[in-house]
């Protein structure tokens, strides 16, 4: 009996990807009659990206397919630069599915699994006669914020400019009113607006919502979705998570069998954890104030600091050079501290996290970080910086009261980026 075929469409930045993937993992372990062939879209500033692709295994229930890169004008602007890039990509997406479906060896279609900003490919989907399921890399009560903002601006007719004037929202997936800076710059700013609306129209459109998240963390947010008159009749919800990020391989200035075995060393639940995610980064001032208040604090750390990308360009923070790193640090800070802790560039999250010297996690409260930090029982101090961290540190802080706060409105304005 042929298997049936789950095409899955997966956003091009690292940490939506190893998501994706590992969601179609649970799903051919889950059930064996599925084979899902993963599209991949590739640019030119997706190196993490490409090398992570290089390390999965094969096998003869999980294919990938590389699409053709498509090329994207320059002066693109870059809030809607993934627009262009995903949408650019509906002609190979097309031909690859009607190759997949024509060739002997391949069962029927069943379905697209498609991330939540490749929404566009819902059309591709509906040429087959086939369902689209969006799957979201955010939690439930972040669902809920988009489509209130939404409906406020579709339903209600109240502009940006109304929005932002605003202190508060009673959004229907949160306990608490919900403070304005909690909200990300997307579905409030004018500059975002177009982006935004198609985003949830994309999400409206879905035959279903795969949430990486589970009803024990986010009972109140996912009760909502079947109780609230705002959001009931929407695309239903699956909660399925946790899904953790599996260990990944890294190139750092101290390779992370080196920071292993350092954490091997040290007092049970004694080090604090500071990173920031993939895109997070902190001009040279703010570096120095941070490694100030890590030193004078006397705690043990391990600092994951990434250098800033360059003014403009479409690409994620790069680590430094040791010859960079104590140019950007105070003058001895690595010599004073070599006792009490580790400077590192891109981490190897869950392994530190899993380590049961890790005491303390600050930050940036990306979805993944948190369903980790959870799995793992390290608890968090909230340093969100751009997209809806603010609102994940919120809901964490003042909604689930799982967290301390060190800033629950710093924000950094998201130029583009994967």
């Amino acid at each position: 009996m042929k298997k049936a075929q789950l095409v899955f469409i997966p956003f091009p930045g690292l940490s939506h990807l190893v998501s994706t993937l590992e969601l179609a993992k649970l799903l051919i372990n889950h059930d064996n009659r599925l084979q899902i062939t993963v599209l991949l879209i590739h640019f030119s500033c997706s190196k993490e990206t490409d090398v992570y692709i290089k390390s999965l295994p094969i096998s003869d229930s999980l294919n990938f397919i590389n699409l053709p890169e498509c090329y994207v004008p320059p002066n693109t602007n870059p809030r809607a630069f993934f627009d262009a890039l995903i949408e650019a990509q509906k002609p190979n997406v097309r031909q690859a599915v009607s190759d997949l479906i024509t060739g002997e060896q391949h069962g029927p279609l069943a379905a697209f699994i498609v991330d939540m900003f490749c929404t566009t490919m819902i059309d591709i989907a509906k040429e087959f006669s086939v369902p689209t399921l969006v799957f979201l890399t955010s939690g439930v009560a972040c669902l809920g914020v988009n489509f209130h903002i939404h409906t406020l601006r579709e339903r209600d007719n109240i502009d940006p400019t109304q929005l932002l004037q605003q202190t508060e929202f009673a959004i229907p997936t949160f306990a608490n009113l919900v403070p304005s800076y909690s909200l990300p710059s997307s579905v409030l700013g004018k500059e975002w607006e177009s982006l935004f609306m198609s985003f949830v129209r994309g999400l409206k459109n879905a035959d279903g919502l795969i949430i990486n998240s589970f009803e024990e963390l986010e009972s109140y947010a996912v009760h909502s979705f079947s109780s609230h008159p705002e959001l009931v009749g929407l695309p239903i919800i699956y909660p399925v998570g946790p899904i953790l990020t599996p260990e990944t391989k890294s190139k750092s200035i101290v390779e992370p069998d080196d920071i292993i075995k350092w954490l091997d060393d040290q007092p049970p639940s004694s080090v604090v954890f500071f990173c920031f995610g993939t895109s997070g980064s902190f001009d040279e001032d703010q570096v120095k104030e941070i490694a100030h208040a890590i030193e004078n604090s006397g705690a043990r750390f391990v600092w994951s600091l990434r250098k800033p990308q360059l003014k403009g360009a479409m690409a994620v923070p790069s680590d430094y050079s040791l010859s960079d790193l104590s140019l950007v640090l105070p003058e001895g800070f690595l010599d004073r501290t070599r006792g009490v802790g580790r400077v590192i560039g891109w981490a190897s999250q869950t392994q530190i996290l899993a380590h049961p010297s890790t005491g303390g996690f600050v930050s940036y409260c990306g979805w993944n970080s948190i369903l980790e930090s959870i799995h793992f029982g390290v608890p968090i101090a909230t340093w969100p910086i751009y997209a809806e961290q603010q609102s994940n540190a919120f809901q964490l802080v003042i909604e689930l009261k799982m967290a301390v706060e060190i800033a629950l409105d710093y924000k950094v304005e998201f130029k583009g980026g994967p």
